[in-house]
């Protein structure tokens, strides 16, 4: 039987929930797909596809992934306040908006509304968390 392995196509059903049991994604849920990919090209997180690494078709298994093999840790470098003017009107807390800067375009959450004006958020929503998968390979090719 084939072994999951870089390079290999892989099709796999997942739920993603954080450390109090909170589903955050699940590929179970009525009209949504298995992940189909090739492991290696980094598509996924890191901590995933090792987790997928050495696993067998039909077989299950629940793996922790940690923040730096996630979506890294928690950076306060990347939370900045800006005038209120700076950004679109009717802008509510928990937002997502897009930030320009010399990196390049930024996906940042509005994280606070206050009279200095509005703290943006760029880290990634879920930067900092230990994320627990439940996988099951589907089809190894």
């Amino acid at each position: 039987m084939s072994k999951v392995e870089n390079g290999k196509s892989v099709i796999v059903h997942y739920t993603g929930r954080f450390e109090d049991g909170t589903v955050f994604d699940t590929s179970l849920t009525e009209g949504r797909e298995p992940i189909n990919t090739v492991l290696g090209q980094g598509s996924l997180i890191k901590g995933f596809e090792e987790g997928l690494i050495g696993m067998a078709e039909g077989e299950k298994k629940t793996i922790e992934v940690s923040p730096e093999e996630g979506y890294g840790e928690y950076l306060d470098g990347l939370v900045t306040t800006v005038k209120r003017e700076q950004v679109p009107e009717g802008v509510k807390v928990g937002d997502m908006l897009q930030s320009q800067s010399e990196r390049g375009t930024m996906n940042v959450t509005v994280k606070e509304i206050n009279e200095e004006g509005v703290k943006l958020d760029a880290n990634h929503p879920m930067a900092g968390k230990n994320l627990i998968f439940d996988l099951e390979v589907v089809n190894v090719g």
